[in-house]
């Protein structure tokens, strides 16, 4: 493989092709279906997968077999096929195209169905998470076939429901079983990365367990000048049954059934994650004026994101706005728990036994019930196999100029640990292209161009790699 060939072709294929397609689907409103109940009508997920399709065929890639699959009333998904090395197991590539919805806060300039391109940016909701993805794939791809090599067999699993928490993955992971076969190797490209300047690899997720805890004291509001100090208060008896999760003085959650033994390799891998981005681990969050994180140890830092439970609190109902705030107590105060995981953790038991523990013995008698929303379990990653763990280095050494690092991301991706049981021979590479302040979610979400051009040659060298093993 002619690394020099294949960085021109990537960096000319990027900017001819691949920048004008995902500025079209920039441009599509395709929320996922969570927040979009209107999807089917509006058509923008069709809009959005029929796009891709007719991109990747426009491309004039030998034997590429291009399918929108449609089944039930579940959300579209694009499956490509990409015949490869003869008797190779084949490589499978997951992304997805729908969108988080808009968010406020956009610079003046920029929105969320508005591309821009700035300072080697794509700005626009989507562009980094998740619609690159597929781009970056089939660049690889298509640098490989410039030169004529031989790689495995590809098929790219593009799904429409991420967003929502991936919940039509299994019906067409089954329905597509046969096409799918064994992969060998599976790319997940829906990652993050610590910085612009090397290959990140992810190498664990954490679960996440959540629900809404609703405390009720009252059958309707009180005058608090009658009732303070003789009915004890919805929000202070909340606090009391938060305390028994968290600790109040450190964040710190106090039940050992949310906790899991972090590998000695994980340990290792922290500390170079700490030492690669210093400061920049918590410089990179938006604090006010004097607000300082957890801790100022960075190793620590970096585990309590990846292999430690937190606990936030993300809505609340029963408390009014200040500006409607009478002097009343209040009946109940309802909150929505979210509880990140340690990655080996079980995610169904766990937020089972947090129920338990959080309705025994309520305070005062009042009527405390938690109501389970969700549950996901993490991820760890397999030991990587000699072959890939020298392919990657050498990717990186190639492309990047420096060595990959490896570190466990603090968010949930639970489709991950659905592939990880159903593949379970299979290595994973999961990478990404979300680093500092691109935003994913919020306002002026963005693309790292040049990082998005080096990750596709990183890949196509993987492809390759993997396409000589089968040789």
């Amino acid at each position: 493989m002619n690394t020099d060939s294949t960085k021109q072709f990537i960096d000319q294929f990027w900017d001819a092709s691949i920048l004008p397609a995902l500025k079209d689907y920039v441009a599509i409103p395709c929320k996922s279906p969570m927040f979009d109940e209107n999807w089917k009508q509006n058509g923008h997920l069709h809009d959005a997968v029929n796009l891709c399709k007719q991109w990747c065929e426009s491309l004039g890639i030998d034997g590429l077999k291009a399918e929108v699959v449609e089944i039930d009333k579940r959300t579209p998904l694009l499956f490509i096929e990409v015949p490869g090395v003869e008797d190779n197991h084949s490589v499978l590539v997951y992304g997805h195209l729908d969108k988080q919805p808009e968010a406020e806060g956009w610079d003046a300039n920029k929105g969320p169905w508005k591309p821009v391109v700035e300072d080697e940016k794509l700005y626009g909701r989507g562009a980094a998470d998740d619609g690159y993805a597929l781009f970056c794939a089939m660049s690889s791809i298509a640098a490989l076939k410039s030169q004529g090599l031989a790689h495995p067999t590809i098929k790219l699993f593009i799904e429409c429901s991420e967003e929502s928490g991936s919940p039509d993955i299994k019906a067409y992971l089954d329905h597509l079983n046969d096409r799918i076969g064994i992969p060998d190797l599976v790319f997940v490209l829906d990652s993050g990365c610590g910085n612009y300047d090397q290959l990140w690899i992810t190498t664990s997720l954490r679960g996440l367990i959540g629900g809404n805890l609703t405390v009720s004291i009252l059958t309707e509001a009180v005058h608090s000048g009658d009732a303070s100090g003789i009915v004890p208060s919805s929000f202070r008896i909340i606090r009391k049954i938060l305390s028994r999760i968290e600790d109040p003085e450190n964040g710190e959650i106090k039940p050992e059934f949310l906790h899991a033994k972090i590998p000695d390799d994980r340990m290792q891998e922290a500390k170079q994650v700490a030492e690669v981005l210093g400061e920049e681990i918590y410089s990179k969050f938006p604090f006010v004026d004097g607000a300082s994180p957890l801790s100022k140890n960075l190793t620590s830092l970096v585990l309590n994101r990846a292999w430690r439970p937190a606990l936030c609190i993300t809505g609340e109902d029963g408390i009014p706005p200040t500006a409607d705030a009478g002097n009343a107590l209040r009946p109940s105060t309802t909150l929505k728990l979210s509880l990140r995981l340690p990655p080996t953790l079980p995610a169904k038991g766990s937020n089972k036994l947090l129920k338990q523990l959080i309705e025994s013995d309520p305070p005062y008698g009042a009527q405390v019930n938690y109501k389970i929303q969700k549950g996901g379990r993490g991820w760890s990653a397999p030991e990587f196999r000699n072959w890939l763990q020298e392919s990657i280095i050498s990717a990186s050494d190639e492309f990047y100029g420096q060595p990959p690092v490896y570190m466990g991301e603090g968010g949930s991706i639970p489709l991950i640990s659905m592939l990880g049981r159903r593949f379970k021979d299979a290595q994973f590479v999961v990478t990404g292209v979300l680093g500092p302040h691109s935003n994913a979610h919020g306002p002026n979400e963005f693309l790292h161009l040049p990082m998005a051009k080096r990750l596709s040659a990183c890949i196509a060298m993987l492809f390759f790699d993997q396409g000589q093993r089968g040789k």
